[in-house]
């Protein structure tokens, strides 16, 4: 008898606009692609590829086709039109190699290291606090510059036995960063059953036990996880529109001296989003930027 052919994957790969970027990975997420990295040089970290590997036996050309209206919905919103996705099959015996080979140890800040799971910290950053993070999580891997951004914002606070509550959590990284950097619970919820999924997934590879919880909701369900003792410091990296509208909940969220970081926005999108803040109460303590995303930390006013 013939030998039975070797299974084959398509890889996918397009260049998303930076506004996109987490919600295309949010979306192939849902549709079943659990397989992704965001390609960039050091030198240039604006300049992205997003790729997948799809099973060709599960990725007909009418999925195929199907997928890419599905992602090219997600652009409308933004007056946005997607970039061409490109296709290319790949054997079987390669996929697995070249999806890891994308994934290397990522330094952030001063301090610590995004690690993909299943390698070994390198010697070079031996004194760095590592990260453990499952890429097939396609919620948060951190590099993305709103993620950074809040990695670098806890890494300059004093996290020592703070309770964070961490709103729309993805993949948990963030409150997974919060304990490796003092911090003495994390309280996490988010609206994505996949996100939820992520995070305890990633909680348990970095051995955080009961210290994360965390949560299908959102910021109803937060303030419940909180049981009437609200937290020291609040994350939320979500969309612009998205914090507009949680803003009221940040009240209950926080304590008195409780700060808040949020990111998720535009440069652009600042200012608007600074009034409204101020509007309910709310002073925008400190702004910080990498390339066209923002950072704003907030205290009561």
């Amino acid at each position: 008898m013939p030998a039975a052919a070797q299974p084959s994957w398509w890889r996918l790969e397009l260049e998303p606009p930076g506004e996109l970027e987490e919600s295309l990975l949010w979306r192939l997420e849902s549709l079943g692609v659990h397989r992704m990295a965001v390609r960039f040089r050091p030198e240039a970290p604006q300049q992205r590829t997003l790729q997948a590997w799809l099973p060709e036996v599960d990725w007909p050309e009418p999925e195929r086709v199907a997928l890419a209206e599905a992602l090219a919905q997600m652009a409308e919103p933004f007056g946005l039109s997607l970039p061409p996705l490109r296709w290319e099959l790949q054997p079987e015996e390669d996929w697995a190699l070249s999806w890891k080979r994308h994934w290397q140890p990522d330094p952030v800040g001063q301090r610590l290291l995004i690690l993909p799971a299943w390698l070994q910290v390198p010697a070079e950053h031996a004194q760095r606090l590592a990260l453990l993070i499952d890429p097939g999580s396609a919620f948060g891997t951190g590099s993305h510059p709103t993620t950074r951004l809040c990695l670098e914002a806890l890494e300059q606070r004093s996290l020592a036995g703070a309770r964070v509550a961490d709103l729309g959590c993805g993949s948990g990284i963030l409150g997974i960063a919060s304990l490796a950097l003092g911090a003495s619970q994390v309280l996490a919820s988010d609206t994505d059953s996949l996100a939820v999924r992520a995070t305890a997934e990633n909680a348990a590879l970095n051995k955080a036990g009961s210290a994360l919880q965390v949560q299908l909701g959102s910021a109803d369900v937060l303030q419940q996880m909180l049981a009437g003792t609200p937290a020291d410091l609040l994350v939320c990296n979500i969309l612009a529109p998205v914090l507009t509208a949680l803003t009221p909940a940040f009240s209950e969220l926080l304590t008195a001296r409780g700060e808040g970081l949020l990111s998720g926005l535009l440069v652009d999108q600042a200012p608007a989003l600074t009034a409204h803040l101020e509007a309910h109460g709310w002073q925008v303590t400190a702004e910080a930027e990498q390339g066209r995303w923002a950072l704003l930390a907030i205290r009561r006013a």
